[in-house]
Parts: structure tokens; C-alpha cells; sequence
């Protein structure tokens, strides 16, 4: 019979297998070396966070502490967990077509900097981007597109003019373009200046897995 309070999971090893100390957890720099070698662990096949079950999220229920944000593409491809060898609770995801910094975007970046804590944000765009594809299309042929696609259009047009009609290019352009986005937050600004967060731009290629800064973080 079901009851109203859930029961609570018991595994024999109920720690996360991947994580930072307190110390570390405070130092943005760090925590974007541990994105980057769980991204050589990735690409690898030497991954060592294959814990995903529910002691281990129960163990999160209290207080979520993310030693790191990113703001990544929605595409399925890109499964941002495991592109950086992570388990429950070690990242704050925040996901939507061309990673682009919308209010909805910034009000949860903010949160998880400000609230939880966070001290790295890493903004990540990828090879073969749907969305930027669509918006090289449509600023070259006008065309429409179905329902509410449209709306993705006015903040992927800057990436586009300047970097357009080549994706990768324009990617990449996008990435840093959100960055600033998020730099020009005062909140945000405001932690950077008393070096309390990072704020990266990265690229995902899909063919390799590898995952590259695109420039020298400001801390």
C-alpha cells in the first residue's frame, strides 16, 4: 500500500564518486579543471561517475551544492553530465536551443552563483548546432519556419552577422557573445570583480567528444 512518506534507499557505498572538497569547491579555477578532466575522462572511456540511482540523489535533498553551472544547447546530443563524467548534484544544467543567455536563462544562472553558491559558469556550444543552422537559413533565405522557432532568431542574429554563413564559426561566436551577456549581469559582474566566479566559454565537438575553451576565463 502506498504511503505518504518515501522510503529511503540504502546502497553499501552511498558517497558520489566524483568530487571536490570545500577548499576546492570555492576556488572557480578548480572546478573548471574538474569539467575539463572529467571531459579527458569522457573521451577516453575512463569514466568514474557511474553512480545515478536514488541514495545517491536522497543524499542531495537538503541542500543542492553544484561545484559548477553550465548553460549548454538542448540538443540530445549533448548530455552534459556525462560529457564531463558527473553524477547527481555536482552540476547546476541550465539547457535551451543555441545556449543563448534569455532573462529565463540569466535569473538561473544568477541563482545558481548567488544562492548556491556556484563559482564557475561555463557556457557551451557544440559542432552541428540545429538552431544555429536554422538561423544562418533563415537570415539568408527569410524563409519561415514552423510554430515558435522564430523567437530563437533575434538572439543567435548577432553570432550570425558576424561570423555567418559558416556554423562552426558562428558557434563559436555565439558562445563568446553569450558570455559577455552574462558578464554584463551586475550580480554576476559583481562576483567576478571580488574573484567569487568564473565564467568560461567552451566548445562541444561531436565527433570527438572533447570539449575546448574558447577563451582565457575572468576571474
Amino acid at each position: 500500500m502506498a504511503s505518504g512518506t518515501q522510503e529511503r534507499v540504502e546502497t553499501d557505498d552511498s558517497r558520489p564518486t566524483v568530487s571536490l572538497n570545500q577548499t576546492e569547491k570555492s576556488r572557480p579555477e578548480a572546478a573548471l579543471d574538474e569539467l575539463i578532466a572529467g571531459n579527458r575522462r569522457f573521451t577516453s572511456g575512463r569514466t568514474s561517475s557511474h553512480r545515478r540511482d536514488l541514495a545517491l540523489l536522497q543524499q542531495m535533498m537538503e541542500k543542492p551544492e553544484p561545484f559548477a553551472a553550465v548553460l549548454s544547447c538542448a540538443d540530445s546530443r549533448v548530455p552534459v553530465e556525462v560529457v564531463f563524467d558527473q553524477t547527481i548534484g555536482q552540476l547546476f544544467v541550465t539547457r535551451v536551443a543555441g545556449n543563448m543567455v534569455t532573462v529565463e536563462i540569466m535569473a538561473s544562472l544568477e541563482y545558481a552563483a548567488a544562492v548556491l553558491g556556484t563559482h564557475t559558469i561555463l557556457v557551451m556550444g557544440h559542432s552541428r548546432c540545429g538552431a544555429v543552422t536554422a538561423a544562418i537559413q533563415a537570415a539568408q533565405n527569410a524563409q519561415a519556419v514552423p510554430g515558435q522557432i522564430s523567437a530563437l532568431f533575434p538572439h543567435l542574429e548577432p553570432a550570425v552577422k558576424q561570423a555567418g554563413p559558416d556554423v562552426d564559426a558562428t558557434v563559436r561566436a555565439n558562445v563568446l557573445l553569450q558570455v559577455a551577456r552574462l558578464r554584463e549581469s551586475p550580480l554576476l559582474a559583481g562576483m567576478i570583480e571580488g574573484g567569487k566566479l568564473l565564467i568560461a566559454a567552451g566548445y562541444f565537438d561531436l565527433s570527438s567528444g572533447a570539449v575546448t575553451l574558447l577563451d582565457q576565463p575572468q576571474v
